[in-house]
């Protein structure tokens, strides 16, 4: 039995990380968030000590490894600013680490968590769960059967609407959160490097605090891409529920069928990284440095490249 702490336990991922830890048999000794709206952890570890003030955590964490009881993982579900300082905390202490997504913010980020890993001997784990789910793994399979110069079109649609909190929270913040492409995003581009390859283009139409579009070339894909928080966008047939959603992949003129399947990837993610087979910092390198373009790179007339949404933003 692995010995857990969790950062961000308040947060809407952490419930699933709670599942992965106690589904693969392990226990929570500790959790952290400036938030105390934790009522969640009963259901779970409702032994499991909690801080609101990270130094005191800290200060929890460091006792316990004085006692001959460190902790082998420290999950970390935090706001994405916070992601890089509170690796560094654990690698520090000799603590391995499984992060959410976006594993940083900016790609030189990524050197110094490699450095860490090499002077402190732990390990950074990240949790990219769409090169797990079914249907990508078989487009993968599919990509990799067809002939070699053949390159894909594909048209990428991801719409998530958020009500106005989320502008005041520090997912509003572009220096916080990387902006609406990479807080609803990197993982859908992590997607398609690992199924199409390396990028090898990368362009911007459209981007503002809540929309933004483009255009990847990778070696096995054209991609045209959209995503957005605006409501305002979002197509007649959109999923009700938590919140309104709309999420459509095209390869050709096949659509890519992955709404169900992302239940137990988690703990998928978690049997994986206990095992020594997790993805670490360097399988984060691409899709990091597309947002961290996606962020900075001019707006350019889209012409043809463009996806079909981008003219209904432009009006």
């Amino acid at each position: 039995m692995k010995k857990f702490a969790l950062i961000g336990a308040a947060g809407y991922i952490a419930p699933r990380h709670l599942r992965a830890i106690k589904d693969t048999g392990n226990d929570l000794i500790v959790a952290m968030d400036i938030n105390d709206s934790v009522g969640i952890m009963d259901s779970h570890f409702p032994d499991a000590e909690f801080y609101t003030e990270f130094e005191d955590f800290a200060a929890f964490v460091e006792d316990q490894a004085l006692k001959g009881s460190k902790l082998d993982y420290i999950a970390i579900c935090s706001p994405n600013y916070l992601h890089t300082p509170h690796m560094k905390y654990a690698l520090k202490n000799g603590i391995d680490v499984i992060c959410e997504k976006p594993l940083v913010l900016e790609s030189s980020e990524m050197d110094e968590l490699k450095l860490y890993e090499d002077k402190y001997g732990a390990r950074v784990n990240s949790i990219l769960q769409l090169r797990l789910h079914p249907s990508i793994i078989a487009l993968k399979q599919k990509v990799a059967s067809a002939p070699a110069d053949y390159v894909f079109d594909v048209d990428l649609t991801y719409m998530t609407s958020r009500g106005k909190w989320y502008m005041k929270s520090w997912k509003g913040f572009d220096h916080k959160s990387g902006g609406v492409a990479t807080n609803i995003g990197v993982h859908f581009y992590d997607m398609l490097h690992f199924v199409f390859g390396k990028l090898k283009h990368n362009e911007v139409h459209y981007r503002d605090e809540k929309t933004a579009s483009g255009y990847l070339e990778y070696e096995r894909a054209r991609v045209r891409w959209f995503l957005s928080i605006d409501a305002n966008n979002l197509p007649e047939n959109a999923v009700q529920g938590e919140k309104l959603t709309y999420r459509s992949i095209t390869i050709g003129d096949e659509e890519l069928e992955f709404s169900g399947g992302f239940t137990d990837l988690h703990t998928q993610s978690y049997q994986n990284i206990l095992a020594g087979n997790g993805f670490g910092v360097d399988e984060n390198r691409m899709a990091i440095e597309t947002v961290e373009q996606i962020r900075i790179l001019p707006i350019v007339t889209s012409g043809e490249n463009a996806h079909p949404l981008v003219a209904k933003v432009l009006k």
